[in-house]
């Protein structure tokens, strides 16, 4: 008899977080992915899944199928359909979910910070910084910033974007994690003006606002997403770990798998 654990993962912390659930006895843990990236990082102690669901009602048709005792949703702070569609499907299945969310970096004193409500909006507020742009949000989001054709942009992802794209655009292909030292380099080599970036949290890119912080550059922050009301939240792998624990071990909790036959 085992537990069946559903992590959507794509994330550190998702990675960390199914290592753990996979060392307690009687848990095995499916690991999601979408399938975006040609190389991701995977944790070893897991099923590997790889693609969409195929909509919400695939999504409940999945978990019912599969014997899906809970979902944990660990994936990126901006994958906002992700999640709307995770509280969806699961809510349809009866199958209970959390959602592991790494709280966002704070700005602290000497930060020149500009929060604006989404990647459109980040664009349209470039006009009042300066031509030179280094883009953190990722390749997903470029196409955003693809009218802005007075502007110079430096963008750094794991893997090439796709068009629509700005005109005048050089790509940097890079895994964090970052050093102060490398961004303020890298900054000064290619005379930055503003930064954009999303609030990501998390240690391995938070070098670069330490960075701006020290060169007086202004960071255009786009705020996190909501997450569906009512949803279920913690910050990391281990408070996960404590939830599933005490949920797995009360009496009235989801049957675990029968994994005689």
């Amino acid at each position: 008899m085992s537990w069946r654990v559903l992590v959507l993962g794509g994330t550190a912390e998702g990675r960390r977080l199914t290592e753990k659930l996979a060392a307690l006895p009687g848990v095995e843990v499916i690991y999601s992915i979408a399938g975006r990236v040609a190389a991701p990082a995977l944790p070893t102690a897991a099923r590997i899944r790889v693609g969409g669901f195929g909509g919400v009602d695939g999504l409940a048709s999945y978990l019912r199928d599969a014997g899906i005792a809970a979902v944990i949703d660990a994936t990126h702070p901006y994958a906002a359909l992700m999640t709307a569609a995770a509280v969806t499907g699961s809510n349809a299945a009866a199958v209970p979910l959390l959602v592991v969310r790494r709280p966002g970096w704070p700005e602290t004193d000497g930060d020149d910070w500009h929060r604006v409500p989404s990647l459109a909006a980040a664009a349209a507020a470039l006009g009042g910084f300066g031509e030179r742009v280094f883009l953190t949000t990722g390749r997903s989001g470029i196409a955003a910033f693809a009218g802005s054709d007075r502007h110079w942009f430096l963008l750094r992802s794991i893997e090439a974007p796709s068009p629509p794209m700005p005109a005048r655009m050089d790509v940097l292909l890079e895994r964090g994690p970052f050093t102060v030292e490398g961004e303020t380099a890298l900054m000064r080599g290619h005379r930055i003006d503003v930064i954009v970036t999303k609030n990501s949290g998390g240690p391995l890119t938070a070098a670069k606002l330490v960075a701006a912080r020290h060169l007086g550059l202004p960071v255009l922050m786009v705020d996190r997403p909501p997450l569906p009301p009512g949803t279920p939240a913690v910050a990391t792998p281990e408070d996960a770990v404590a939830w599933f624990t005490d949920w797995s071990g009360r009496p009235m909790g989801h049957a675990p798998v029968d994994d005689s036959g």
